[in-house]
């Protein structure tokens, strides 16, 4: 009996020579064998969400692990729940998170179109194919009917199902109905006995649709195909080997695998990945709008702090660190190691991810330059009126403050906010403030003064400057080394908390800290 697993092993390519894929060497099976493409099918009635992007991202790692493509596809056949700018925005998300398709309705490809909506004729063809196969047939059932048949179904406790009644119609019946243009749909007949098939994630799966459910439509009255047709044609003439996607649909395989068998088509290698779900077991909604990639990419998320987050929660990875980029969940993945218990996803850890992934963009050169002109733009934005020196918004400053404040910081917007606003705008000092620490502030702003005029040309460092400050409080007559340390943030900052005092200075630099102290000796003077 083959293992389990193995069947990752089998090619589910049509006509193409094989070509083989080795995985980790640690698994039952050693080769992927055919060209990998894989797709991402969602459906534009929504924008994308985690649960999107996952079930994505995990195709894109597959198609990148083993050489293949990976392609988006849009499932656009509900017309009335399509919601306007959806289509182009789940392309956008894609690209922006870092996981771009290499087929797909903007980039184009060999077997496009890439909508639904644009393949019907395929799809009506597969269906008349069908009814001529005996395997599929019209039904004329009203609306009307299809609910009285639910109700009664619930009123006696039943699961509702089509009762199959236009299965049996004699063909002049179908034909005189045809003639007299009565509205119709194609429905596909559902055989007993299924055969069991193997899935890559759930293993051996069998389900017997007949018993359960009544035939279900493939064509629609309005010449749109079901999801259950539409998504086996284009995976076939797609050349699609393996289907990767969520657990809930892992029960109507047995039902499309039907129809591979009544088609003659051979079907691809089926993986259902386990759903990922709030941290407390409850289902990811829609209604959560902070679920979206949008939001996400507003708020200032890193989108590799988000692949790492829901790949981090997940299975199907050799190790299981936080960190991790793309290229290394590429060469970590292990399909092998999927596991069939749901991702407890927790978004409260999401401000450690994008802070660890942030700071691995600032120690990057080229993604640190990125950094500095989206800070530069959010900077304008938020302090253009108030910033007294075009000096803070030049690079080198900027790239200065990004290397301090690294490891710190869980955003870039952080940066722009009132808690930093003293790294673009001079604060407003009172003498009031001053005297309530301290009434020594002009000796104690000279010392600085002074302090800062040794130093000369010599780059300031953190280390250094905290000893240094530690000396100069022992040279004031009667204020603690806290209140000293206070004075100098406020006069500063204009805070009473935040980075250490000797990591403000740095940041700001010696022409900055010495025209902020000559303010407070003016201010002790006039005070």
């Amino acid at each position: 009996m083959m293992p389990l697993r193995c069947v990752w092993c089998l090619s589910a390519v049509r006509n193409r020579p094989p070509v083989k894929l080795q995985l980790n060497a640690t698994r039952r099976c050693s080769t992927v064998q055919g060209e990998v493409r894989v797709r991402f099918a969602p459906s534009p009635t929504g924008f994308l969400h985690l649960g999107g992007l996952r079930t994505a991202l995990y195709n894109y790692i597959f198609a990148k692990k083993y050489g293949g493509s990976f392609i988006l596809r849009l499932e656009d056949t509900d017309q009335s729940r399509l919601v306007p700018g959806a289509a182009e925005s789940i392309e956008d998300m894609l690209e922006w998170a870092g996981v771009p398709p290499d087929e797909s309705p903007r980039r184009g490809g060999s077997v496009g179109p890439y909508l639904q909506s644009q393949r019907l004729d395929l799809y009506s063809q597969t269906a008349q194919q069908l009814v001529k196969s005996d395997h599929a047939y019209c039904c004329f059932c009203s609306s009307q009917r299809l609910d009285l048949l639910k109700k009664e179904a619930l009123r006696t406790g039943q699961t509702p199902r089509y009762d199959n009644r236009c299965r049996h119609l004699r063909a002049e019946q179908v034909q005189e109905k045809l003639a007299q243009g009565v509205p119709h749909v194609i429905r596909f007949r559902l055989d007993a006995g299924v055969e069991p098939f193997q899935d890559l994630i759930f293993g051996r799966n069998h389900h017997e649709v007949a018993q359960v459910e009544g035939d279900p439509v493939v064509m629609k009255a309005d010449g749109f195909p079901t999801y259950h047709l539409a998504n086996i044609v284009d995976d076939h003439y797609m050349r699609i080997s393996h289907v990767l996607r969520g657990s809930e649909w892992l029960i109507s395989t047995s039902k499309h695998l039907l129809m591979y068998r009544a088609l003659g088509w051979q079907p691809p290698a089926f993986g259902h990945l386990p759903l990922l779900m709030n941290k407390d077991g409850t289902k990811l909604s829609k209604r959560q709008g902070d679920i979206f990639i949008q939001s996400f990419q507003r708020d200032g998320v890193l989108p590799e702090a988000l692949l790492d987050i829901t790949t981090n929660c997940g299975s199907g990875f050799n190790t299981n660190r936080i960190g991790r980029r793309i290229d290394e969940l590429i060469s970590e993945f292990n399909p092998s190691k999927i596991t069939t218990h749901s991702a407890l996803l927790d978004l409260e850890k999401l401000p450690e991810f994008n802070r660890i992934h942030l700071q691995h963009r600032i120690e990057d050169e080229e993604q640190c330059l990125l950094l500095i002109r989206d800070l530069q733009g959010q900077i304008q934005q938020a302090c253009t009126a108030q910033i007294q020196d075009e000096e803070v918004l030049h690079e080198d400053y900027i790239r200065r403050v990004l290397h301090l404040r690294k490891g710190h910081i869980s955003s870039l917007k952080e940066l722009a906010s009132p808690a930093y606003s003293y790294l673009w705008v001079r604060p407003s000092v009172s003498s009031q403030q001053v005297a309530a620490l301290t009434a020594e502030a002009q000796h104690i702003a000279s010392l600085v003064l002074k302090l800062i005029a040794e130093r000369g040309e010599e780059e300031l460092a953190v280390d250094r400057l905290s000893k240094d400050l530690k000396t100069l409080a022992k040279q004031t007559k009667a204020t603690k080394y806290r209140d000293v340390m206070k004075l100098l943030r406020l006069a500063l900052s204009g805070l009473q908390q935040g980075p250490s005092v000797a990591e403000m200075m740095v940041s700001l630099g010696p022409a900055e800290i010495s025209h902020r102290f000559q303010k407070l000796v003016l201010l002790s003077e006039t005070g």
